[in-house]
């Protein structure tokens, strides 16, 4: 197991966004948990939701005085093959699990164990990864473990519960971002409800004006700062359903002749099914010099600093940002877009539809056909991006950032102890 480094960051660095009065707040329910012991485990620091707000609520927590650590699972390719099955399965999908998976998944945790070699007050399991970790301490656990469930497992597979529910009795605390996620099936622990955040304060969601993301784009990428642009940011995923982005784009460039679409995302190291759904959208696109796809298997950095610069372009350049997802845990890239005062048209599913009221700061939708109606509008009417983004912006504001974020696990670790 491999550890990520982080700094200390104070909390008081967010005054001016949450105000002082929340800032004393968030230092008044850490005071208690001062000298505490933190461990969150997961599979990747590179790529998707988890890698992204980990280390800042890592790096506040160990500013308010807790002994915070951030460590990833060491893993070869057929592990991240498995688990990714058990992701899909719990989002839904009927996936195969081979007589020889559950040789391989423990035997991959047992090569991680080196990590509890110290005690932990408290271990954050995030997603189904690193669970079985705690089967394998027997006697020596310590701690007060909880399973942080980042993903949409209302309606799971057979086969993905069949596997991980041995492993889940032993979690004193399941963590879910809405309530509709909890399955029974994984365990009658007790529960609790955490909306995921975004750092206001990172390169990828500082203030960039849309007239300099355009010209970086432009520069960078050969993308057309005079045509309107829809973006999409995400994961090359099924569930975030590029081929129906692309699929509304087409509709939408019926009506609009010189729309350009931009697809841009990580593909994660623990998901080996990226690449072949890159490889998917980019038939799908079919040579139309309009549809850039763009990864960091090519033209996106890797570099973490250049990547977020890129992201935040992408988001802060858009006319109208596009997350089509049919299944979505949360969906950090509508916050992100949001603060950004960019309007939304996401798929009225998951989490979308908590950070979205339809009409309001954005638009739900449901369908290819509605997805291209609702992108349409808001290209022909700029006062509606304008009234919808300031309104979007508001909304992350009041729920969506990280000492929010950080107060509810605050709460949490103060029930457990």
């Amino acid at each position: 197991m491999r550890r990520v480094d982080t700094v200390p960051r104070s909390i008081r660095d967010y005054g001016g966004l949450i105000g002082e009065g929340a800032v004393a707040e968030i230092e008044a329910l850490a005071a208690p948990l001062r000298g505490s012991r933190v461990l969150h485990l997961n599979a990747t620091a590179y790529g998707g939701g988890v890698a992204e707000m980990l280390p800042t609520l890592v790096s506040l927590s160990r500013g308010l005085g807790i002994e915070a650590e951030w460590h990833v699972l060491e893993a070869e390719n057929d592990f991240f093959d498995l688990t990714k099955r058990l992701h899909n399965g719990l989002q839904g999908m009927e996936v195969e699990i081979l007589p020889t998976d559950r040789s391989l998944y423990l035997s991959t945790l047992e090569r991680n164990m080196q990590v509890f070699q110290r005690d932990w007050d408290f271990v954050v399991v995030h997603d189904p990864q690193p669970v079985g970790l705690l089967g394998l301490l027997d006697g020596r656990r310590t701690g007060r473990w909880i399973w942080r469930c980042h993903i949409d497992t209302s309606t799971p597979g057979n086969a993905a519960i069949d596997f991980l529910a041995p492993f889940m009795g032993y979690f004193e605390l399941a963590v879910y971002s809405m309530p509709g996620y909890v399955t029974p099936r994984l365990g009658n622990m007790r529960t609790e409800f955490v909306f995921p955040s975004i750092n206001p304060l990172t390169p990828k969601n500082e203030p960039l004006s849309p007239a300099l993301a355009r010209q970086i784009l432009a520069c960078r990428f050969g993308i057309s700062n005079a045509q309107p642009l829809i973006v999409q940011v995400s994961r090359f995923d099924p569930w975030k359903d590029p081929l129906g982005v692309i699929d509304s784009y087409r509709q939408a460039k019926r009506r609009i002749k010189d729309v350009q679409l931009a697809l841009a995302g990580n593909i994660a190291d623990d998901d080996p099914e990226g690449i072949e759904y890159h490889a998917r959208t980019l038939e799908h696109a079919a040579g139309d010099p309009d549809i850039h796809v763009l990864s960091t298997l090519d033209r996106l950095s890797r570099d973490e600093l250049t990547h977020a610069l890129e992201i935040n372009a992408f988001q802060s350049g858009a006319d109208v940002v596009v997350q089509k997802s049919t299944r979505e845990g949360f969906g950090l890239v509508v916050a992100e877009a949001m603060w950004k005062r960019t309007p939304v048209v996401g798929g009225r599913v998951g989490g979308i539809v908590e950070q979205i009221e339809d009409g309001v700061n954005g638009y739900l939708v449901t369908s290819v056909e509605e997805c291209a109606d609702r992108v349409v509008e808001l290209l022909k009417s700029p006062r509606r991006r304008r009234e919808m983004g300031e309104r979007a912006r508001e909304t992350v504001r009041e729920r969506f950032l990280t000492p929010r974020h950080l107060s509810d696990y605050l709460r949490i670790f103060r029930s457990l102890a």
